[in-house]
């Protein structure tokens, strides 16, 4: 990680293998027993509060059974029986036992089935906040990835190669492990670091889905490292990322990019650079009122946000900000560095709404500038999701349909405006993928929804 003015390193302890708050106690199958038992005690209360002339009903037996293949069902995924989901499912099916001796046999069949349910319910992964520090330093050692520096954001978890070398980014949500991005750290670690992570999905009952993985790393996702139903992979977008050397605004392809950066000269916008940790308290305070100001939700994002804005917490976090003609700061990006000094990566812009035309174009391109003279080889400026969809014209009735859908939603999901941006720096670069199993698709595809768009706390301190 960049640390400017910085004159020592400090010593990072290797973190364990497993995060911390992974580790739970299993039960075993006299959990099930435990269960079983209770079901039977389900079974008797129904009987005896003459649900009709016949005692126990088909719905009785019905009941039951599902609740029986929904706990077998979590055995097969391999979710472990732990004495706190047992507990919870006791509970409801002893509540249950009460209301079938209460004559009200249905709400005794619905407390079975809840109980399996939460008896097999998933585990999620907790944040682990003390492995910040160490995954700063892997982050430091990752080159051309432009995802490395997000590996960092509040709510991840992390598993990390035994000799602390490598690690993958991940968080567990309703039975799903989602990593972020890429491993990072070591390349030659990779292989021993997706596979200790597939061993903890397995002993977790998670299946796995990767969000972000690069063109060069999805068949290590789909190799034996990875055991169970095969993952597919689903192209959707790009990095966007310009070689410092080789850019200019020469060029007809650039003309967009030359005239937006020129008004916001002609409306006499500056900038400078500087480091989030080193922000004074009054600067803070009006950078503060932009985000305010600009209406950008910051409440949410996984696998392309680092959060905690201007909370000076991580190492490598560089601010550009671009101030109008009377001082007052218009707009700012908040850019993180990763492979020691080579890359650089946008995490968020923010402006007011009145801000001067052009002012968005004229910040990446001075940061652009910036990055060249301090020896850095690339930077990052977004990610473009479905670039060929905008770019293709053709006259396919699908496509056509999912561009009209794609203009409608651009107010709520910016997809459109934001390829039109990017467009303009002719730096589209490698295919990024999500990959998924096909059993489980759908729940699959609705937590990677919540994980990106689904609004939580601001972590910003």
């Amino acid at each position: 990680m960049l640390r400017m003015n910085e004159d020592c390193v400090t010593e990072v302890t290797t973190p364990t293998r497993f995060p911390t708050g992974s580790a739970r106690r299993h039960t075993s199958w006299a959990g099930v027993a435990l269960l079983a038992v209770c079901a039977a005690a389900l079974l008797f209360a129904l009987h005896r509060a003459g649900q009709t002339a016949r005692g126990i009903t088909r719905m009785d037996v019905v009941a039951v059974s599902s609740a029986a293949v929904i706990v077998v069902h979590g055995r097969v995924l391999g979710r472990p029986f732990t004495a706190l989901h047992a507990g919870f499912a006791g509970a409801l099916v002893l509540t249950g036992v009460f209301i079938g001796l209460s004559g009200h046999p249905g709400g005794a069949i619905l407390g079975v089935v809840a109980a399996a349910v939460v008896f097999v319910w998933p585990s999620d992964s907790r944040y682990e906040p003390a492995a910040l520090e160490a995954v700063s330093v892997l982050v430091d050692q990752t080159r051309d990835d432009p995802l490395a520096p997000f590996a960092m954001a509040p709510g991840k978890s992390y598993v990390f190669s035994g000799d602390g070398a490598a690690a993958v980014a991940y968080r567990a949500v309703a039975g799903f492990a989602v990593v972020s991005g890429d491993p990072i750290g070591d390349p030659a670690r990779y292989g021993e670091v997706v596979g200790d992570f597939a061993a903890l999905c397995r002993a977790h009952g998670w299946r796995i889905v990767v969000l972000g993985a690069s063109a060069h790393q999805v068949g290590m996702w789909q190799s034996d490292l990875v055991p169970g139903p095969r993952l597919r992979a689903i192209s959707f977008g790009r990095d966007v990322v310009v070689d410092v050397d080789r850019f200019d605004l020469v060029g007809r392809s650039k003309r967009n990019l030359r005239q937006a950066v020129n008004r916001s000269h002609n409306a006499h916008v500056t900038t400078e650079v500087l480091m989030e940790r080193d922000l004074d308290d009054a600067l803070k305070r009006e950078l503060l009122e932009v985000i305010d100001t600009s209406h950008k939700n910051t409440h949410r994002g996984f696998s392309m946000m680092l959060g905690r804005a201007l909370s000076g917490r991580y190492p490598g976090v560089l601010l550009i900000i671009a101030r109008g003609k009377t001082g007052r700061v218009e707009a700012f990006q908040r850019y993180v560095s990763a492979g020691n000094g080579s890359d650089l990566s946008l995490d968020l812009p923010w402006r007011r709404p009145d801000a001067p035309n052009g002012v968005d174009e004229r910040l990446a391109v001075d940061m652009i500038a910036w990055a060249k003279e301090h020896g850095f080889q690339r930077v990052s400026l977004s990610f473009a999701p479905f670039p060929d969809l905008f770019a293709s014209a053709s006259s396919n009735a699908a496509l056509r349909i999912l561009r009209l859908l794609a203009h409608a939603g651009d107010r709520v999901v910016k997809l459109e405006s934001l390829y039109r941006y990017l467009r303009k720096f002719d730096a589209m670069s490698e295919r990024r993928y999500v990959l998924l199993p096909l059993i489980g698709v759908l729940p699959a595809a609705a937590v990677l929804l919540a994980l990106e768009f689904a609004p939580h706390r601001d972590l910003r301190d």
